[in-house]
This record gives C-alpha cells, sequence and structure tokens, in this order.
C-alpha cells in the first residue's frame, strides 16, 4: 500500500554500502490472519516466508509489526512444523530498520537532510514488543536540517491495531483523534513512525481534519541526501547482505 516506503528503505541501505536483494515472491507475513486468530491460515504464510529468507544473512523490514511477528509468534506458529528451527534461526536474523542500523550496525549518521520539523509517533508493536524507543529518534536527530518536535503522549497508540480498526471503529476512531490532537499540538509538518500502518492510520484521519501536517515513514526521511551526497547511485533492488 506504500511501496515508497521499501524503495526509500532500499536507497538508503544502499547509500551505506550494503548489497541487497529482494526475492520476489515474497508475501504478507501473515499477521492479518494471525491477529485476528486464524492460525491455521496464517501458518500457509509463515512458511512461506521462511522458505523465500531462509538464505540470507540479515532480513530488513521498516515494518516493527511485521518483525515482531516474525521474531515473537512465529516459534509459536511453527512449533509442530518441520520449519520450526529454521523459524528460530531467521527470527533472530530479521530486524526493524532502524533496529537494524543502530542497534546492530551502531549507524545514526546516514548522510541525509531534511530541513523540516519533525515529530515522532512510536509506534506500538516497535515500543511494546521490539522495545525500540530511542533508536528511531537517534536517526532523526543526526539528520541535517531537521528539528525535531516532543509529542505529548508520543507512546499513546494511534487506534489501528490491523483488523481492529475494522471490527472496533469508533473505537479505533477515538483513539486516532486523540494521537492526532497530540500531533496537532506539536504544529511540526511532518509526523513520523517506524510503522506504514500508522501512519496510514494517521494520515486518513489527518486528512480528514484537512491537517497541513503530513505523513511519512522514517526510512523516506533518511532517504533524502544533503548536498555532499548528491549524485550517488541509490536506486536498486530489500533483504540486506553486509
Amino acid at each position: 500500500m506504500l511501496p515508497q516506503v521499501g524503495v526509500d528503505t532500499v536507497k538508503v541501505l544502499r547509500r551505506l554500502g550494503y548489497n541487497l536483494d529482494y526475492p520476489e515472491d515474497q508475501t504478507c507475513c501473515g499477521q492479518p490472519a494471525l491477529n485476528t486468530g486464524y492460525w491455521g491460515e496464517a501458518r500457509p504464510c509463515a512458511e512461506h516466508f521462511v522458505r523465500v529468507f531462509k538464505n540470507a544473512d540479515v532480513v530488513v523490514c521498516p515494518s516493527g509489526s511485521c518483525v515482531s511477528v516474525i521474531r515473537l509468534l512465529y516459534p509459536e506458529l511453527l512449533a509442530h512444523s518441520p520449519l520450526r528451527e529454521e523459524a528460530l534461526s531467521l527470527a533472530s536474523r530479521t530486524f526493524e530498520f532502524s533496529e537494524f542500523l543502530v542497534k546492530v550496525e551502531a549507524i545514526t549518521q546516514v548522510g541525509a537532510s531534511f530541513p523540516h520539523t519533525v515529530t515522532y509517533h512510536a509506534s506500538c508493536h516497535g515500543l511494546r514488543e521490539l522495545g525500540l524507543r530511542e533508536e528511531p529518534l537517534k536517526l532523526l536527530r543526526q539528520v541535517d536540517g531537521l528539528k525535531l518536535i516532543e509529542m505529548v503522549r508520543s507512546e499513546e497508540c494511534c487506534g489501528f491495531g490491523g483488523t481492529f480498526a475494522v471490527k472496533f471503529a469508533d473505537i479505533s476512531g477515538a483513539m486516532g483523534n486523540s494521537k492526532a490532537d497530540s500531533v496537532a499540538a506539536t504544529s511540526a509538518e511532518y509526523v513520523t513512525a517506524i510503522d506504514p500502518s500508522c501512519l496510514m492510520h494517521l494520515d486518513g484521519i489527518l486528512g480528514k481534519r484537512q491537517s497541513p501536517t503530513r505523513t511519512i515513514h522514517l526510512a523516506s526521511i533518511l532517504a533524502n541526501e544533503g548536498p555532499k551526497n548528491e549524485g550517488r547511485q541509490n536506486d536498486g533492488p530489500t533483504q540486506a547482505k553486509p
């Protein structure tokens, strides 16, 4: 739904010197079915994911929610699958984008420039399940020209929650409006996060309010290069191999 997020993730990793591969037979990790209780339907998706990525040195994903499923739920989902051991191994080699840069590779400066005011929304899966609190902020603080504005209740859920937004639309909408109030209070030009789903939800709510604040994924901020990096090649095939 937001293909530019994947494209921008590739741009940043290529700029940093990683060799990348994008397996074209990859599909959904199975999270929508899994989170709704349809584990039987989710299992073939998980097994397919493991088969597709089992030979990768590292898998990098610009979505904390997908990574949390692979790392925390695949071991249980595939507990009786012939692919159980491969799933466990892959879970240990799969990282959210900011997690890979900051925690694994100790990189916070990626040569980005983004001369705008930005506020940060802490996505639930990244924060509560992967324990990612400072990693995205460390990257944002190193972006040339970016002014980071702290959001009140930045760690409050935006209300999306996948199928939750459909089954409990009124609750989801109320939570989204509360988050939109927090965004508006910053007067920032952009609100960013590490999960496209949160941004999609917030974009809809902010759009209905005719808010001047736009949504943007962390990877898309980092993909904007400063003058010293202009002219470098950034387009190309995501699954990182250091």
